[in-house]
């Protein structure tokens, strides 16, 4: 077998955010389909891994990991609009070939660092009331099953199958390639709004949710406000040749009482901002301004927590303030949160399926047991509007009550033991949360 082990690959054996260490040592590091599949095929058990950005046990194993970070290509198809990309390609690296070639994605998460392979199967997001999350974009997947064979799902010929298998939070195989849909490449103007009255939230909250392309509220949860507004628009062509300073000199000074920025922003107030995306009206490529951060820089303070939950529109004002009730159990333990919109979908374990959504994300400070006892409080307050927590980020609650939030989890779960019949790629996390015991 010519696939490395990780003596001869060097993959950090800790998440992202340092906050979580992998149980295994034995991590492969293959390039190609064939390797991946001669790989699964001689492990009782195994799990795959992308870009570690989970901040839970989502992708771990006591067994063996399989890093998929090395399968990369990229392969456009012009005519169907499509591109064709290898597991381990992250937003960031394939995002300028797109744009070049005169395409570009529907959205983006705030991070560009990112996996596709791995952002699709957790159902991760950018933000935007007409915005599905970015597993929607997936049209057809190949996955390397637990026999070693290989498994071609599409939405044209595979229907609830497929829909059934996008979000799969690595129970179902390993993802090799994704195919995604494109759309024509389109440019994004950014600009940052300071000091937001929740107070506006009650009646206004569509508005100013839907008052762009992409929309991301920040908050410290103190003082009835969101410290900055994020606001992320499509620009006319026509204005691709003006100069910024009369770009910025032509943005409303004020948006529902919060008021125009006066010099680049981090979500981070006391935070440098020369890591986040170019804003002050400026307009770039829409990948350099969708993410909050650049490829090229490290987006954190530091390290991290993160939290999310996603709830019902209908209920946004609702949960927002109910969160906003446990303020200061929460503000010493905090970074910043953000609010963000996602339309509805139709994938069974996404947490925005079959509801328009308002995700509620918290980034915390590196304080996982003290995070950890702020989160039953926390999943009582969201708890009247059911809210989802994210797969990937740290969260609670109990296996029932996720039955309880996704209706068609047993859909799920039978498509999974179909494919996995000896739980091969099932761990401590699928057990806890999809998976009886």
């Amino acid at each position: 077998m010519s696939a490395a082990i990780n003596d001869h690959a060097p993959i950090p054996r800790t998440n992202w955010s340092k906050n979580f260490h992998f149980s295994t040592d034995r991590v492969y590091a293959p390039t190609t389909r064939e390797e991946v599949q001669a790989i699964v095929k001689s492990n009782a058990k195994i799990k795959g891994l992308g870009s570690r950005h989970s901040f839970n046990n989502a992708a771990d194993s006591n067994h063996a990991q399989i890093s998929m970070r090395a399968v990369k290509s990229i392969s456009i198809d012009p005519a169907a609009m499509t591109a064709t990309v290898g597991a381990g390609i992250a937003y960031g690296e394939l995002a300028p070939v797109l744009d070049k070639a005169g395409f570009a994605l529907h959205n983006l998460a705030s991070l560009p660092h990112i996996s596709v392979a791995g952002t699709i199967a957790t159902a991760t997001h950018g933000s935007g009331t007409g915005n599905q999350n970015l597993s929607t974009e997936v049209s057809a997947l190949e996955l390397v099953k637990a026999d070693g064979s290989v498994l071609h799902l599409s939405r044209d010929h595979d229907g609830d199958t497929f829909k059934t298998a996008v979000v799969h939070i690595g129970a179902l195989g390993i993802v090799t390639a994704v195919t995604l849909d494109l759309v024509p490449r389109f440019d994004v103007a950014q600009a940052v709004y300071l000091n937001l009255s929740f107070d506006q939230l009650e009646h206004n909250i569509e508005s100013i949710m839907g008052a762009a392309y992409s929309v991301s509220l920040f908050t410290d949860w103190q003082d009835n406000k969101a410290t900055q507004v994020w606001i992320k628009r499509k620009a006319d062509s026509s204005e691709a040749a003006t100069p910024p300073a009369e770009l910025y000199a032509k943005l409303p000074r004020d948006f529902y009482g919060a008021t125009l920025q006066t010099r680049k922003m981090h979500p981070l107030l006391q935070m440098p901002s020369e890591n986040a995306t170019d804003q002050m009206g400026s307009i770039g490529a829409w990948y350099a301004r969708l993410p909050h951060f650049k490829m090229e820089f490290t987006p954190s303070g530091g390290e991290e927590l993160q939290t999310e939950y996603f709830v019902s529109r209908e209920h946004a004002y609702q949960a927002i303030r109910a969160v906003e009730s446990l303020k200061d159990e929460i503000t010493p333990h905090l970074f910043i949160a953000e609010l963000r919109a996602v339309k509805a979908d139709d994938l069974p374990l996404s947490m925005a399926y079959k509801q328009d959504s308002l995700a509620i994300h918290f980034t915390w400070k590196p304080e996982e047991p003290a995070v950890r006892a702020l989160l039953p409080a926390l999943e009582a307050k969201l708890a009247p509007f059911n809210a989802r927590p994210h797969w990937g980020k740290i969260f609670i609650m109990d296996r029932p009550t996720l039955e309880a939030r996704y209706p068609r989890m047993d859909d799920f779960r039978t498509l999974a033991r179909q494919l996995d019949p000896t739980a091969k790629f099932q761990n401590s996390f699928l057990t806890r949360n999809i998976f009886p015991a």
